[in-house]
């Protein structure tokens, strides 16, 4: 078995979500991913099942330096035990932190532009990862969304208001009409990857919706399906990522997705 990457632990008081939060840094250049866990996940999950791994060719040749972040799920969407609206407050909380806080830091870290930056995540993680790049374009230049759920019914029921419409990728889109938006996503890379096996049904079902939005906007985009067999679970999850890493960094030496 290969040594972990090396990695810093970064932790402060977050004061839009008034607790501590950690991120892990992997690398020391080349282009920042920003990864966010699977539901309720931590920031250490993305190395726990053997994604970071995945990265190691990419962050070893210095093209890609990963920050890793936890998520408050349990706080927010996934907490049964306070009303919808509540979630959702606690989830705009997150946003600031993640956008307020975390991407500074990753910008000064790296000495990077302001869009220069991916987002990914499998699940839950996908769901982020495209949310918050077609939410804040400004902050990102591209995503690698794995098997993720693209609006909230999943958690809220039908439930609406402000906050859940601007996190329902599903729902806010495809009424984007703002060239600033929209001239961004065409400069963006944007990987959007479902598989069409076990446990994948809700996942391909959300792909597909959000695949038919992008084309019906004219909104460039790689929307992969993989197979019958590809099932909702790390070990597909960890090809997927090397497969899209390596037609982002290496496109004349990636192996063909399945």
């Amino acid at each position: 078995m290969s040594e972990s990457l090396p990695h810093e632990d970064q932790t402060w008081f977050s004061s839009h979500l008034r607790q501590e939060m950690t991120l892990r840094t992997y690398g020391y250049r080349g282009k920042p991913m920003l990864a966010f866990p699977p539901q309720d996940g931590s920031f250490h999950d993305f190395e726990n099942f053997g994604m970071v791994e995945q990265c190691r060719p990419f962050i070893e040749r210095g093209l890609l330096r990963l920050f890793s972040v936890g998520s408050v799920d349990a706080q927010s969407w996934t907490n049964h035990t306070i009303p919808p609206a509540e979630r959702a407050n606690r989830h705009e909380d997150y946003d600031a932190y993640i956008i307020t806080e975390v991407m500074p830091f990753i910008r000064k870290t790296c000495n990077s532009a302001a869009r220069e930056c991916l987002t990914t995540g499998c699940s839950m993680g996908a769901y982020h990862a495209a949310n918050f790049f077609f939410r804040h374009p400004e902050c990102f230049d591209g995503t690698i969304a794995i098997s993720g759920v693209y609006d909230l019914r999943t958690f809220i029921g039908d439930y609406m208001d402000r906050h859940v419409y601007f996190n329902s990728p599903l729902d806010y889109l495809s009424q984007i009409s703002d060239r600033f938006y929209l001239d961004l996503y065409e400069k963006s890379r944007i990987i959007i990857c479902v598989g069409q096996g076990a446990w994948e049904d809700e996942m391909l079902s959300d792909t597909r919706s959000l695949d038919a939005i992008l084309r019906r906007m004219d909104i460039p985009a790689w929307v992969d399906y993989w197979g019958t067999d590809v099932s909702h679970d790390w070990p597909w999850w960890r090809k997927q990522l090397t497969y899209f890493l390596s037609e982002i960094f290496d496109p004349q030496h990636s192996a063909r997705a399945p």
